[in-house]
């Protein structure tokens, strides 16, 4: 459950106090994003919104596990090279229905790692196979596996990333992240420069992996939503922006 003080007012125009740290607004932040991107209107166009949970719940499965075997399949290789062969991987999985993927057998996935179609790497294929089964189960508990992405709490995105990590594979740390934010789900990205602003506000130390740092992550992107962020997503963009 988010803490009562995540959605605190904020009495300071310049700063948050999120458990005894002291960061900057919302406000703040922004302004730095803009100077260093040549102004508002410049920083806006390279913020992307976040899709409608009800748009989101309209996705077909087929195309969660799409945008999931995308993912994995980018994984350690130039994006380029999951992209140019996309289509040929796209028939060699028949659209990626979840239940036909997910009841591959270990010679279903033998002849695909003959088939010059694909990316022929063995665990990411078993690893399509197992997001292929856990959409299947989400269905079951949901109606949809959409509708349970989409209707996850943003003010508990950790959460879901928990779940991606625990149910799913593939899918820890950022692979799961961008995954996220290509479908349309309220999101932030862990990047390099996310993580340095966020270190730099003092939100936490140490690894951006751990609970306790995942915990006051999730605290201060909440706080600074609440603030006027409006999104994960457009927050996450406005702190990279402060940086790179």
């Amino acid at each position: 459950m988010t803490p009562a003080w995540a959605y605190a007012p904020v009495s300071d125009a310049s700063a948050a106090d999120i458990e005894g740290l002291t960061v900057k607004s919302f406000a703040r932040l922004y302004e730095q994003a803009a100077a260093r991107k040549g102004g508002e209107a410049a920083l806006e166009a390279l913020i992307p919104k976040p899709t409608s949970a009800a748009a989101l719940a309209r996705i077909a499965d087929d195309r969660w596990l799409a945008g999931m075997a995308r993912a994995v399949l980018r994984t350690g290789l130039n994006w380029s090279v999951v992209e140019n062969k996309w289509p040929g991987i796209e028939a060699a999985f028949h659209g990626f229905t979840p239940q036909g993927v997910a009841f591959l057998s270990d010679d279903d996935l033998d002849v695909l790692m003959k088939d010059p179609r694909v990316i022929r790497h063995w665990r990411k294929l078993q690893a399509i196979r197992t997001n292929a089964q856990y959409l299947v189960e989400l269905a079951a508990e949901h109606g949809t596996a959409a509708k349970y992405f989409a209707q996850y709490p943003s003010t508990d995105y950790v959460g879901l990333l928990g779940d991606l990590r625990k149910r799913a594979a593939f899918l820890g740390g950022t692979t799961g992240q961008y995954f996220l934010r290509e479908m349309g789900k309220d999101s932030f990205i862990l990047s390099k420069d996310v993580v340095a602003a966020l270190q730099r506000e003092g939100v936490f130390t140490g690894s951006p992996t751990s609970q306790s740092s995942l915990k006051a992550i999730q605290a201060a992107f909440n706080t600074w939503v609440a603030e006027g962020g409006e999104s994960l997503t457009r927050v996450s963009r406005v702190l990279a922006f402060t940086v790179g």
